[in-house]
């Protein structure tokens, strides 16, 4: 149990860095040069090379023993790139400030599959339920605290400091990777590479349950890129700052880790691609009630509420892969699902730099929850 706690630690700390850079990204670019468009784009350069990368670095990872200096490596790049990017924007051309984050967003995958494709080689099949809800509140967890101190941050700092403290947690989160125990490749087939990334995005999309999760999940990024655009802009109609919209994704993730710790003992009754669509459905009818709040009081809670529908999703994603995919796929399976699931929120965000701005923030939040419907209706149709 030492590598399985070491792996929550690693795991924990690469994700709250994560999490802060995509909404520290926003909050820097709109200070610094108040356009919206930049700062879409800015975080969709942050997320679109991950669409090309995740399934090269999942089907490296199947066949490599040198996973800890991979997650050491995406740790670092992260931390440099933050710090230089402090210096930039705003006072150089624009275009370097998403080239800058393109840099950042090509080794992704690695947190957000990386580390989770590696839980089927330290976990027993029996455990491998409770393991999975463990991991939806890590990725709780760093959803809840990192957005609301990238905000904290920001408001009583400054947002140059928020992204000197993602530098920081990406160095600590280095140092928890070192500790974790060294695992022999999961895969080997001694077949060409090519043939080996090709074969893990044949079986992610060739299997109709797993593609149904897959579907689902990686629509609600997109709709959730979008979201994170909106949600600045619209503190100000409730009189808050647009580093307050920062509360609002920890109010969502304090639902969700909450619902996904209650439903783990249950989550086996119910096939995963299942709880995913309905699970997204419910979570897009509870944010169709956003634009009636008058104040953040009343959206936070309509927010924690929203948590709640959205947070069995995750759990239910992990057990998609695991239960439909053997082990020597796990690798390229997780990256290359979320290397589209970090795509689509990289699109939602390009989208909402654009949109958002001519449609007005209420009808944005619609828009949001209209996408995770068709998000839903995605998954039944291709599942």
């Amino acid at each position: 149990m030492l590598g399985l706690r070491s792996y929550y630690g690693a795991a924990t700390l690469a994700r709250l860095s994560d999490e802060m850079v995509a909404f520290t990204i926003v909050l820097l670019v709109l200070e610094r040069t108040d356009s919206p468009g930049l700062a879409g784009l800015t975080g969709a350069a942050y997320a679109l090379p991950a669409i090309a990368t995740g399934p090269l670095l999942g089907a490296w990872l199947d066949r490599t023993a040198y996973r800890r200096a991979a997650l050491c490596a995406n740790q670092a790049i992260l931390a440099v790139v933050m710090l230089v990017l402090v210096v930039v924007v705003g006072h150089t051309p624009h275009w370097i400030t998403p080239v800058l984050a393109a840099v950042a967003g090509t080794t992704l995958p690695m947190v957000s599959g990386g580390f989770t494709s590696m839980l089927p080689s330290l976990v027993p099949q029996p455990k491998l339920a409770r393991a999975n809800s463990l991991e939806a509140a890590s990725f709780g967890a760093a959803s809840m605290i990192g957005p609301a101190a990238a905000a904290t941050i920001s408001a009583t700092v400054s947002v140059d400091a928020a992204a000197a403290v993602i530098a920081v947690t990406a160095v600590l989160s280095i140092v928890a990777i070192t500790r974790l125990p060294a695992l022999p490749p999961a895969s080997t087939t001694p077949e060409p590479f090519l043939a080996t990334v090709s074969g893990g995005i044949a079986h992610l999309l060739g299997t109709p349950r797993l593609r149904a999760s897959t579907v689902t999940s990686t629509a609600l990024m997109g709709a959730t890129g979008f979201l994170l655009i909106t949600l600045p802009l619209h503190m100000p109609l409730l009189g808050a700052p647009k580093a307050a919209a920062g509360y609002l994704w920890t109010a969502l993730e304090v639902g969700s880790v909450a619902a996904a710790i209650l439903v783990a003992r249950w989550q086996n009754r119910w096939r995963p691609e299942l709880v995913v669509i309905v699970a997204v459905a419910a979570y897009g009818l509870a944010i169709a009630s956003w634009p009636l709040a008058g104040s953040l009081a009343a959206l936070l809670v309509l927010a924690v509420v929203s948590g709640l529908f959205e947070g069995p999703m995750i759990p239910a994603m992990f057990a998609a892969r695991q239960q439909y995919s053997p082990l020597a796929l796990q690798g390229r399976v997780s990256t290359t699902a979320a290397s589209l699931r970090v795509g689509a929120s990289a699109l939602g965000q390009a989208a909402g730099g654009l949109l958002v701005p001519l449609v007005g923030t209420p009808t944005a939040l619609l828009l949001v929850a209209a996408g995770l419907l068709v998000a839903s209706g995605l998954g039944l149709l291709t599942g």
